[in-house]
């Protein structure tokens, strides 16, 4: 399945939930999900209609797939190593995807959306313990340092980045130095960190069909 490149808008429209997809815009008055909260589409704005629980398991496995800008293949290997892993299945699927180097990236306020992260990533702007990394699905570990290439540190998507990324909090198991463009992995994000409406049980029985 290729990657969608269509309106991103419809998508927060689609799931009902602000997804975060478009940067700072998401902040502001032209953000599309708060003048149009209902499904994109002719039938958008019908209400009352019964939802199965297959599709509530399966707009649950869209809407983190979204989130974190997955393919659907890729979403599914995710899914089957942290099924392989000792633990809860959902919440090693959810750590694992916070341990993206894209969404990493995005989380320091480097980035303005994980697009852009993962955009700036495959283009070698960044560092991880001082070698070059572009792979956006790399996993970060605690104590890793992040860092903006020397010659990337005028980029202006990266400075605008870095500038509006006060609208956002930047997660505790992380910590930033923005003067210095550097970010480290303090540990291993917990559950009770991810703070977006996420029932990954949901995703765990659909997959379990």
């Amino acid at each position: 399945m290729a990657r969608y490149t269509g309106a991103v808008c419809r998508l927060c429209r689609r799931e009902n939930l602000k997804l975060f997809l478009k940067g700072d815009r998401c902040y502001s008055d032209k953000c599309a999900f708060d003048r149009k909260s209902y499904a994109p589409g002719q039938h958008g704005q019908r209400r009352g209609r019964k939802i199965s629980d297959y599709g509530i398991q399966l707009r649950e496995k869209q809407k983190v797939k979204r989130i974190y800008g997955l393919s659907e293949k890729q979403f599914k290997l995710f899914f089957q190593r942290a099924d392989r892993k000792k633990g809860v299945t959902g919440t090693n699927l959810l750590i694992s995807l916070e341990k993206r180097f894209d969404n990493i990236v995005y989380r320091l306020g480097f980035a303005s959306s994980r697009t852009h992260g993962r955009h700036f990533v495959r283009h070698n702007h960044f560092l991880v313990n001082g070698r070059k990394v572009n792979i956006p699905s790399f996993q970060v570990n605690v104590g890793d340092v992040i860092e903006v290439k020397e010659k990337s540190r005028n980029i202006k998507a990266v400075t605008d980045a870095i500038e509006t990324a006060v609208r956002r909090e930047i997660p505790k198991w992380l910590e930033v130095d923005k003067g210095n463009f550097k970010g480290v992995v303090k540990a291993i994000p917990a559950r009770e960190d991810i703070s977006m409406p996420i029932q990954e049980q949901l995703i765990v029985e659909l997959y379990s069909k």
